[in-house]
């Protein structure tokens, strides 16, 4: 799991730094969508930009989803490497 938040505090810089060495590698995303809603994804993690990261999600459609860094940070998203 992405541990980052765990050191204090943190911000996209940071998040930005430990995400690039999971570039081009499958990790697991889980999404909370609230009221107890989950989803999960086999994503590679692809481009990594100043403020948002894109993944491919590893599925029949091989679709695109962007996330925040401030996802990470609220814990919307939690990253599992595989």
């Amino acid at each position: 799991m992405l541990d980052i938040l765990d050191k204090g505090v943190c911000d996209n810089s940071m998040i930005r730094k430990a995400l690039s060495s999971y570039i081009g590698k499958v990790v697991t995303i889980n999404y909370n969508l609230g009221r107890n809603k989950y989803e999960s994804y086999k994503a590679e993690i692809k481009k990594l930009y100043n403020q948002v990261f894109l993944v491919e999600v590893l599925d029949e459609n091989k679709s695109i989803k962007s996330f925040s860094y401030a996802d990470i940070i609220t814990k919307t998203i939690k990253i599992l490497d595989k």
